[in-house]
């Protein structure tokens, strides 16, 4: 599955690169989605094969910290990716005749930059507050990466005010980029509507068919993360139910986006010197 996720993701990123049709903005915010997607799985997956080949399912504490930012640091940037694509396909519906002017290359190219900052400033901020937590000199964490809940439940002792500062940064860096797209579909669906025709509708809706796709699955399979580890107790189910966000939406998105897009199909059957 591992292999899968990153030659998935590599093709895409090969594809869009290689296509000067491709050289737009949805499929810009794309190819880093591909390349965060493929930094997201690479955090963790590597390590627990290793550690499953050589039976040893030791990490140090800085190692820990330093998987658990980068972690954050991808989840994030995929996260505010997906929001910056479902505002790409706002401007597009809504606004189609502004849309090259809007969504031009030094605009494209300066939102990837704050979604980076603002991406790191969010893992290095977790960070902070998990190095402010003691814990036991050899402690078990019943997961196959360093999750931050679960580091939290394992501290010797809680601290309610870095919990309530770790639960608002939650709030914050994955509130508002949800009620982004939420805002952004709202509008999007509003502006569909209004198409007379019902072939203008469908040829509206399909253009952002594949995001759409994308983002119930990411934000799915996290959701149902969250409320399977608060409703069980169990670890195992835990993290069982990890592997689909951490795992299965990074190598579905692929094939999301190469089944549903005539665009891609192209790019990819020039890639391997096949005629479209």
């Amino acid at each position: 599955m591992y292999l899968v996720t990153v030659l998935g993701n590599l093709l895409m990123l090969l594809a869009v690169s290689s296509d000067p049709h491709l050289h737009t903005p949805m499929y810009f915010f794309l190819s880093h989605l591909s390349l965060a997607d493929i930094g997201f799985t690479s955090t963790t997956i590597p390590t627990m094969i290793v550690d499953i080949h050589t039976h040893s399912r030791v990490i140090s504490y800085v190692g820990c910290l330093t998987q658990m930012s980068i972690f954050i640091f991808f989840g994030n940037l995929d996260n505010l990716l997906l929001t910056a694509m479902a505002y790409d396909r706002f401007v597009a519906i809504c606004y189609p005749l502004q849309y090259p002017v809007i969504m031009n290359p030094q605009l494209c190219g300066l939102m990837t930059l704050v979604l980076f900052f603002i991406s790191i400033l969010d893992s290095q901020l977790h960070s902070l507050m998990v190095s402010q937590l003691t814990f036991f000199m050899d402690v078990k964490i019943p997961h196959f990466f360093c999750d931050p809940s679960q580091l939290l439940n394992i501290a010797c002792f809680k601290i309610p005010a870095n919990n309530i500062l770790i639960y608002f940064i939650v709030a914050i860096f994955g509130g508002v980029p949800i009620s982004g797209i939420l805002f952004s579909y709202c509008k999007i669906i509003s502006s569909i509507l209004r198409v007379p025709s019902s072939g203008g509708k469908y040829k509206a809706f399909s253009t952002c068919g594949s995001h759409l796709s994308v983002v119930c699955l990411f934000y799915g399979t996290g959701i149902g993360v969250y409320l399977s580890s608060a409703v069980s107790h169990s670890p195992r189910k835990g993290a069982v139910a990890s592997v689909m966000y951490t795992v299965v939406s990074p190598m579905l998105n692929p094939f999301i986006y190469s089944l549903r897009n005539r665009d891609i199909k192209r790019a990819l059957q020039r890639l391997f010197g096949k005629k479209a």
